[in-house]
């Protein structure tokens, strides 16, 4: 029976890949939550490891729910970005092992294609700039829907430029017409009020959806939004607590769900909130704002997944800092991607990204 012996990060250029080797020769990697790779990794290594060396790799949801319960008293965001590479990694590794790729692992395929929408990052752009970029994102890739940045970022009703918002709504509908569906991210920018009114002129425009209007901690503020608006309001992207997800679906402080894979703490815990997501009738549409493994690991969730029935989140920003990361990197045609049948995550980490990276490995 394969025990973990060792687990090993590998950190550059803003990421932290995670490779899991057991003691009869099999490997998975993984990656933690992109930001702050440095710290995530020494988290790994001194609080996640432990509960994994000497371990089943095939015990992968036991091992996940153990290693929380047993780090009790450090539960936080580090922690669980941490976890996500462990978790990932494994994942990874039964594909290998058993020749099946990781949705296969998930209970099979419930769509063949993933529809994506173009998700714009910046708030720097003037309204014509955004609208040329998001219009040029459609015509190259084929985009049925997009997402723009509002407001500033938990910025107490301010904008990044006089009007911004106000401008910026009516002239994407009006550019991209009625073929394209649009979203408004406002990442916490607003008072209650003022996302309702906010709210409001999105719903004039016909937009599709509009994600986390308040500060992603003030719960009760996004119930009340979401009860005061039509359009559907989205959050949760920052949680890790199954608990404050649990609550956000049961007392539809949301009307959809975003967890992201590697900020709950990898797949094994996202799979719960699409399940929970499931149950409620609601829909479940992870964050996914860059292009590092973590858009690799949506899309296998995505594709098994029977509530991730929304345009899933794909970045037009230029993420260079990524390139050389892994391969092969799915590419938008007619809005969609597809995944390959490889086992796993269907990629491989270049041997000159792994060499030139800071390593630090843990063995039993």
């Amino acid at each position: 029976m394969s025990k973990i012996a060792s687990v090993e990060t590998f950190v550059s250029g803003g990421v932290c890949i995670v490779r899991v080797r057991t003691d009869d020769g099999l490997e998975g990697y993984g990656q933690t939550a992109p930001g702050q790779p440095a710290i995530t990794a020494s988290v790994l290594h001194e609080l996640i490891v432990r509960n994994y060396l000497g371990q089943d790799p095939f015990d992968v949801a036991a091992l996940s729910d153990a290693c929380v319960r047993a780090e009790y008293k450090f539960l936080g965001s580090f922690l669980f970005r941490a976890l996500s590479g462990v978790d990932t990694a494994l994942w990874d590794l039964m594909g290998r092992a058993t020749g099946r790729p990781v949705y296969q692992l998930l209970g099979g395929k419930v769509r063949d294609r993933i529809p994506v929408y173009g998700s714009g990052m910046r708030r720097d752009t003037s309204p014509e700039e955004e609208t040329e970029r998001m219009t040029r994102a459609v015509a190259e890739f084929g985009f049925r829907c997009v997402k723009a940045k509002i407001g500033v970022r938990n910025g107490r009703d301010s904008e990044p430029s006089d009007g911004r918002t106000a401008k910026l709504v009516p002239l994407l509908r009006k550019e991209l017409g009625d073929s394209v569906e649009i979203s408004a991210d406002a990442n916490g920018a607003y008072s209650p009020a003022q996302a309702v009114r906010v709210g409001r002129l999105l719903e004039e425009y016909r937009y599709y959806h509009l994600e986390e209007p308040n500060p992603s901690w003030e719960l009760d503020n996004m119930g009340a939004v979401a009860a005061s608006l039509d359009i559907p309001i989205g959050a949760g992207e920052q949680e890790f607590s199954l608990e404050i997800v649990r609550r956000m679906v049961a007392e539809r402080l949301v009307d959809v769900i975003q967890p992201d894979v590697c900020y709950i703490g990898g797949l094994t815990r996202a799979r719960k909130v699409a399940e929970i997501a499931d149950i409620a009738g609601i829909p479940c549409t992870p964050h996914c704002s860059n292009r590092s493994m973590v858009q690799i690991f949506t899309a296998h969730f995505v594709a098994a997944m029977p509530a991730c029935t929304q345009f899933q989140e794909w970045s037009i920003e230029d993420q260079s800092a990524t390139n050389g990361l892994y391969d092969p990197v799915p590419v938008p045609r007619d809005g969609f991607i597809e995944l390959s049948d490889r086992p796993g995550w269907g990629i491989e980490i270049p041997a000159a990204f792994l060499d030139g990276a800071t390593q630090q490995k843990s063995t039993v």
